[in-house]
């Protein structure tokens, strides 16, 4: 029997009539959301109620001048796993009130001078995953809520003296896994709030003997995987606050530590994976801190032959060392 084929109305509802638009804008929303892959183009016809803007993991490998204008309201601007090589100097000018700006694993190799002027609210800056060389002291000249700023995972070789001199409300400075060989004296000048630093996965080997006098709030201090083979004397002492102090995996063999206040918890260290000179200096520091030790199975004596391989730890307890 011959075959019948269905009406061809019955299979109209079935197809869609026009291409629907990657991320079209809702009128009225205050959240905009768009991780098209295909999206090659900034949203335009935002709404000017919008409060925070997502545009990530899109192709989106440029932006106009004027990609924000028109959202004076706009607090969160999240650009991430994108394409963009560059910023336009006047992108951020008509979104003064922003608070937090998230340009995480894009291509940005430099930033204008002055793109962000105009953006004295930001609280929170994000440019981790990028291809930084430089720090440009303008950039952070008029952001005096700044709070977290994130320059991981860049190819920054120096941080400028002074460099971050006018955060003076930064709480948190990631400056992980860069290509710092060496601070320069000042580095940290200003930053009398922050709480955190992290310099983890880099290659410095020394530090200036003043590196850290101007963070008297720090707690947290990352300094694992890097060259470290000598630290200046006291260089710690200023850091009365610090709570964590993590020293891993670098060529150490002598150690100081902050002083540790009368009804303040103990320091959490981490000093694994360093060739430690298990001589009376480095006993006796360990045996008047008190430092909790973490992965104390992996901080071992290189020398003196007699307690090489033995546990740090289990050495600074010993009676037997003479010290």
């Amino acid at each position: 029997p011959r075959r019948i084929l269905p009406p061809l109305l019955v299979l109209l509802p079935l197809l869609p009539l026009v291409p629907a638009e990657p991320c079209s804008p809702q009128p009225n929303v205050t959240r905009f959301v768009c991780t098209e892959p295909t999206l090659t183009t900034f949203p335009t016809g935002l709404p000017p109620t919008t409060l925070a803007i997502s545009v990530e993991f899109t192709a989106l490998a440029t932006l106009l001048p004027t990609a924000l204008a028109g959202l004076p309201r706009l607090q969160e601007l999240h650009l991430s796993s994108n394409r963009l090589a560059a910023l336009p100097e006047g992108l951020l000018r008509p979104v003064p009130t922003l608070r937090v700006l998230d340009l995480t694993d894009n291509v940005l190799a430099d930033l204008p001078a002055s793109i962000f002027t105009s953006t004295i609210h930001l609280q929170h800056l994000v440019l981790r995953g990028n291809r930084l060389r430089a720090l440009q002291p303008a950039w952070f000249r008029h952001l005096p809520q700044l709070q977290w700023l994130d320059l991981a995972a860049n190819n920054l070789t120096e941080v400028p003296p002074e460099a971050f001199s006018s955060l003076r409300s930064l709480r948190s400075l990631d400056l992980s896994h860069n290509q710092l060989a060496a601070l320069a004296p000042g580095a940290l000048a200003g930053l009398q709030a922050l709480e955190q630093l992290d310099l983890e996965g880099n290659r410095l080997k020394t530090l200036p003997s003043g590196t850290f006098a101007p963070l008297p709030a720090l707690r947290l201090l990352f300094l694992q995987d890097n060259e470290l083979q000598a630290l200046p004397s006291h260089i710690f002492t200023p850091l009365r606050h610090l709570r964590v102090l993590d020293l891993a995996r670098n060529r150490l063999q002598t150690l100081e530590l902050p002083p540790q206040l009368p009804g303040h918890p103990r320091l959490d260290l981490d000093i694994s994976g360093n060739p430690w000179v298990c001589e009376c200096q480095l006993l006796s520091v360990l045996r008047h801190t008190a430092p909790q030790l973490i992965t104390s199975h992996d901080t071992l004596c290189a020398s003196p032959a007699s307690l090489r391989g033995q546990e740090v730890a289990t050495a600074s307890r010993s009676e037997t060392t003479g010290c």
